[in-house]
């Protein structure tokens, strides 16, 4: 394939999928009768809005993966590895222990304020007038690694403090990550915030096609790198800080979306953005849609556990690639 004809492949995909996927679930619509029972509620008030959603977020995840893979210079990288998402987790989950998550937009406030609390965190942790770049993503890496482990820890004593079995299952349920009941209020939270996290990840595009020369050639190239760490924070933490308020926890679409585009691309981070970007919407809209069609006992399928049974595996033929190669 043309490499730069990928995109335009991807978005002639999700051209073609996006109306189809609005006639899929538990009331399928046949579009040649319009006219159906409850079909324009269905289309306008609840498919719509979520597939749209789909977009938007998988969109996010797909390019704060690629990104964080080319900073990091890690195959194995993805969004979580921040400490961005389980911070966002958190802050929704502490509206839902206090039950002010029924006021309208505090559940999706307490979640953006949980991703801004650990960006900052972040940057400052892993910033210094005496850092390099080599060290800068080490620290990087050291203190995601240890933010995800602080909001887990804090995550998990909430859930078995929770103040009633209601909120308990409010919890638990909302940890699952999915678009089930999305409205036109999420898309409008999380597409402004996206798209502007977006936009900072595309700025970032060439000093990550420096990296890739090695510390020294990126310096000798004007590369500064706390203005790179402020841009990866600030870049994927709106991204994921939106799509954790929105959606809930969707794992893994960061990781395997660059992998399976990186092959049809000159494997530059820059060139890697925007297939990534239109892959991650593609893998979540197709992936909601057949969530919806699942038969259920107790409903459908929710999308967090989905990409997690395909993630999984996933993330563990990376690891055996990985050690076929060093071996």
């Amino acid at each position: 394939m043309n490499r730069a004809a990928l995109p335009l492949v991807l978005a002639g995909l999700l051209l073609v999928l996006f109306p189809l996927s609005l006639l899929v679930g538990q009331v399928w619509i046949n579009p040649f009768d319009p006219a159906s029972a409850n079909a324009t509620v269905i289309l306008a008030q609840l498919r719509l809005p979520r597939a749209v959603l789909a977009l938007v977020v998988g969109a996010g995840l797909g390019a704060a993966g690629a990104a964080m893979q080319g900073y990091l210079r890690n195959p194995l990288a993805d969004p979580g590895l921040f400490g961005v998402a389980p911070l966002a987790a958190l802050g929704a989950v502490l509206s839902l222990f206090t039950g002010y998550a029924v006021q309208p937009f505090f559940l999706p406030a307490m979640a953006l304020g949980g991703a801004a609390g650990g960006m900052v965190l972040l940057a400052l942790v892993a910033s210094g007038p005496r850092t390099g770049l080599a060290g800068g993503v080490a620290l990087f890496t050291l203190a995601g690694m240890m933010l995800s482990s602080l909001a887990g820890a804090l995550t998990s004593l909430a859930i078995s403090l929770a103040p009633n079995p209601f909120a308990l299952s409010e919890i638990v349920t909302w940890l699952m990550g999915a678009l089930t009941d999305r409205s036109w209020h999420d898309v409008a939270l999380a597409a402004p915030l996206t798209a502007l996290g977006l936009a900072v990840l595309w700025r970032a595009g060439p000093a990550l096609d420096a990296l890739t020369l090695g510390e020294l050639a990126a310096r000798s190239m004007g590369l500064d790198p706390a203005r790179l760490r402020w841009m990866m924070v600030a870049g994927v933490g709106l991204v994921v800080g939106a799509g954790v308020a929105a959606a809930g926890v969707i794992g893994f679409v960061g990781l395997m979306v660059p992998h399976i585009v990186r092959p049809f691309t000159d494997r530059r981070p820059s060139s890697l953005l925007l297939p990534s970007a239109l892959a991650g919407a593609l893998l979540l809209l197709v992936g909601d849609a057949l969530c919806r069609c699942l038969p259920l006992a107790g409903g459908e399928l929710r999308l967090g556990i989905a990409l997690s049974l395909l993630g999984a595996p996933f993330f563990l033929h990376l690891l055996l690639r990985l050690r076929r190669g060093l071996a």
